[in-house]
């Protein structure tokens, strides 16, 4: 069994979908799979976790925010009805509007982004959607990844399949909590763990890490299964994982 987890570039619109779909479904392996916010793509030039903060801030300030989230509305829609799901688009979208209408805190409205968007790849995929409230535990800020690995467990091993939304979980209060800006991977992560996946795939559109050496032109690093040297990457401002989620897979392998 694999855990697979998806990035904002690979899901910005239908076209990039129908590759993520093609990559899940062409290894039976890969049960459970953890989604990003839509990123940037060729019809959307904002990352919808962005333009969430920006409407929780004017919303904050009693200002109109409908111009940006009109932004949020076609990046979603367009997905929708470009590969004609079954999913009333329409109506979630409308919930969330109403929650940042009615004050929802910071990181309840920018962890809306991996809602949807699992949402509608559950849908794209047949899968079932699982949220990750019901998975990860925040305690005094912190994951607490004793019991949300037990929930994991429990949860996720009813379902054959599932999608789950990365980068946030729930705390003591109840309430959401989100992981620093990138935490996807670190749902992955926790995830692959604690059901002693086989694997822990971590999808992007960039191929590897690279060194950055010229605007113009790209050196290859290669590091082959060295988990250190990805651990010291992501430290170093590597963008490509995020630093944390190395540590709830350190004791399932040998580096």
């Amino acid at each position: 069994m694999k855990v697979a987890k998806f990035g904002g570039s690979s899901l910005a619109d239908a076209r990039q979908l129908k590759k993520v779909k093609d990559i899940i479904l062409e290894d039976d392996a890969r049960k459970y799979i953890v989604v990003s916010a839509p990123g940037k793509g060729v019809n959307n030039n904002h990352k919808v976790t962005d333009l969430l903060a920006m409407c929780h801030e004017l919303s904050a300030h009693e200002l109109n925010f409908n111009e940006v989230y009109k932004i949020i509305e076609n990046v979603f829609k367009n997905i929708v009805d470009d590969l004609v799901l079954d999913i009333d688009i329409d109506k979630i979208l409308a919930e969330v509007k109403d929650e940042i209408t009615n004050g929802a805190s910071y990181d309840f409205v920018i962890s809306r982004g991996e809602f949807i968007s699992a949402q509608v790849l559950a849908a794209y995929l047949g899968f079932e959607f699982v949220d990750a409230r019901d998975l990860i535990v925040f305690t005094k800020g912190v994951v607490d990844l004793p019991k949300s690995e037990d929930k994991i467990k429990e949860i996720l091993t009813q379902h054959e399949n599932a999608v789950v939304p990365g980068f946030y979980g729930e705390n003591e209060e109840g309430k959401v909590n989100t992981f620093s800006r990138g935490g996807s991977d670190v749902t992955g992560s926790i995830i692959a763990s604690a059901l002693d996946a086989e694997m822990y795939e971590n999808f992007t559109d960039v191929s590897g890490f690279w060194l950055l050496t010229q605007k113009s032109s790209r050196t290859p690093l290669l590091l082959d299964n060295y988990l250190q040297g990805v651990e010291e990457l992501s430290y170093m401002g590597a963008k490509v994982l995020h630093e944390e989620a190395i540590f709830p897979l350190r004791t399932k392998i040998f580096l």
